[in-house]
């Protein structure tokens, strides 16, 4: 359906006539048909009229405009008449089986789950009571649902939206959605971020019965693609994505057990890890009103003694692995090859042949702590090449230093000192096995290898010691708690790839951390899916059922019928058996709209 414009002469004057045009399909071939005349109305500039028709050809079908648009409102006002089927001949209806065709195909099955996910949290409630408005919810669903089924930029997302079935699950027009509408959300979306999470996490722990007494805290880096000048928190520092080279933000995410988020925050790209503990935990109370009566599980990075006071003085327990140089302190009984115990452990459901490593624990206490020395064959080769990749770049970077010093392009005595304490901060894990000295009289930089703290060191390999404060865990319970981690690192995974966090290209800070917050609450809608498959003894992932819901589609299906009338029908395909078993397993329905019929007349 389209506009044209027709122009007559009468004498000297020009009229100029707008015409409301379809094609439909004849036995003679495809021809253009008059809806009707709309006379001298100049609908807009001749690059808005393939828009126009769009939205009125939406109007006709029934859907309701994301911006409503009073012209276009009267021109299907004027059209409708006009499309009214002729009287049936009778109770049946003849159809040319010749020419069915189909036409406007969008995929349906993966925005029809993401959208039925949205609906069971309840999150339309949620933003309302948070201040966004009809229009602002819809977009930030249609924003969520990208980031859940083929993230895109928001200059890209327009199109995609158009190219799914959220305008006919939605009952919304999006012809005339632009990336600005977008970026406009996300300055509306900033401020309500936390007010969101909080209700969020709130109505999870009741529709799932989510055990409240277990947060995994874990951070990771972001980086982005540009200088970034404009957004302070862009900096530069430890990178987890390998990419040094880039400005980059710090991400702190906090789950419960079973892989709900409960908190999330951006801090600086050069923040340490164990300068985050107290502001986490602020955050973490005031997502959840929790105060004090849970244990908080961390890694080593946030395991020295000043976290782990911040965590008791919010009335918590902590469960964290020691540092390294800790293992030290129980040399003698990681020696001792009596008292271990083998931990047990089950294959993973989708992997039944799997062959789990062997972990053996040894619990020792000292003072009001519980320490549990774990060892794993499965490490001890990984701890050895970690310790040797390490050493040839310290020995490397201490040659490249003795060269500056040796042909005099550094000679200040401070500065070479800064420069050697500054190898020793970089490669801590092995520089305390060498004596690095500076001779100021030759000059010259010389390092020893000390062997014996390597030896000894290399008898720990495949160890590592936890540390808790709750007496009452068993050994086997405090290594389960702590592996329990690797949660928030499969969830950092999912936000970093099927929902494309990195890199980012936004430059303004609260665009930033809102971009960050939709990868949030779409990795709340995949959790959400995930959990649902595991309660009915499913064993799968998102990327898996996205991948097999793509075949589900949405389709105008045209039936010219042989008195020249046609019939067009906009509804679901019929879903497949497999598409069936995803909707039952996850508790929603197969219908995904309700079918919409509109008439034509074919001539």
């Amino acid at each position: 359906m389209y506009l044209r414009r027709t122009t007559r002469r009468v004498g000297d004057k020009t009229y100029q006539n707008y015409l409301l045009v379809e094609s439909v399909a004849t036995p003679n071939g495809p021809r253009q048909r008059v809806i009707c005349s709309l006379g001298a109305l100049a609908p807009g500039p001749k690059d808005e009229w393939l828009g126009t028709a769009r939205r009125l050809h939406a109007a006709l079908a029934g859907q309701t405009a994301l911006v409503p648009d009073a012209r276009v409102d009267a021109l299907a006002a004027r059209v409708r008449p006009s499309r009214r089927p002729p009287p049936a001949a009778g109770p049946g209806l003849a159809i040319d089986p010749e020419r069915v065709t189909f036409e406007d195909e969008r995929e349906v099955g993966p925005v029809h789950v993401g959208h039925q996910m949205w609906r069971l949290l309840h999150l339309d409630t949620i933003l309302a009571d948070a201040g966004l408005s009809r229009r602002a919810q819809l977009l930030t669903e249609v924003m969520t649902l990208n980031r859940l089924v083929r993230p895109a930029a928001e200059h890209a997302m327009p199109d995609w939206i158009r190219r799914t079935a959220l305008a006919d699950i939605l009952g919304t027009d999006f012809t005339a959605l632009s990336d600005e509408a977008l970026y406009r959300n996300l300055d509306r979306l900033h401020p309500q971020r936390a007010r969101i999470e909080q209700a969020l996490a709130a109505r999870e722990r009741t529709l799932f019965n989510l055990d409240d007494t277990i947060y995994l805290y874990d951070l990771t880096s972001t980086y982005f693609e540009g200088r970034c000048p404009r957004n302070p928190q862009a900096k530069r520092g430890y990178s987890r994505d390998h990419r040094p080279d880039c400005k980059q933000v710090v991400i702190g995410l906090v789950l419960d057990r079973e892989g709900f988020p409960k908190a999330h925050e951006v801090f600086d790209g050069n923040r340490h890890d164990q300068t985050t503990v107290e502001d986490m935990l602020t955050r973490l109370e005031e997502r959840t009103g929790r105060r004090g009566g849970a244990t908080v599980v961390v890694d080593r990075g946030m395991a020295f003694a000043p976290n782990l006071a911040q965590i008791r003085a919010r009335g918590h327990h902590y469960l964290v692995a020691a540092r390294y140089p800790e293992r030290g302190d129980h040399h003698e009984a990681f020696a001792d090859a009596t008292d271990w115990t083998e931990v047990i452990r089950v294959p993973s459901p989708r992997n039944p042949g799997q062959k789990k490593t062997r972990v053996f624990i040894k619990r020792q206490t000292v003072g009001a702590e519980v320490h549990i020395l774990c060892r794993s064959a499965a490490r001890i080769d990984k701890d050895r090449a970690i310790r040797d990749t390490h050493e040839q770049r310290l020995l490397a970077d201490l040659g490249k230093l003795q060269a500056r010093v040796a042909r005099g392009r550094l000679r200040d005595a401070a500065k070479i000192q800064e420069a050697i304490g500054r190898l020793k901060e970089r490669y801590s894990r092995v520089a305390r096995y060498y004596t690095i000295t500076y001779d100021a009289t030759t000059p010259a930089v010389r390092w020893t290898e000390q062997a014996e703290k390597k030896t000894a060191a290399s008898a720990l390999d495949g160890t590592y010691l936890l540390k808790t404060d709750r007496q009452d865990l068993a050994d086997d319970e405090v290594w389960r708690l702590y592996i329990l981690l690797t949660r928030v690192e499969a969830a950092f995974r999912a936000l970093k790839t099927p929902l494309m966090e990195r890199p980012i290209f936004h430059h303004l800070e609260h665009r930033v951390q809102t971009h960050i917050f939709l990868c949030v609450l779409a990795y709340h809608l995949l959790v959400a899916i995930e959990k649902r498959c595991l309660d009915q003894g499913r064993h799968t992932s998102w990327p898996t059922l996205r991948e097999q819901l793509s075949t589900h589609q949405v389709a105008t299906v045209v039936l010219p019928a042989i008195d020249g009338r046609i019939l067009k029908i906009r509804k679901a395909s019929t879903p497949d058996d497999v598409h069936r078993e995803i909707y039952r397993v996850l508790q929603i329905p197969h219908e995904v709209m309700k079918p919409v019929k509109s008439w034509t007349t074919g001539r």
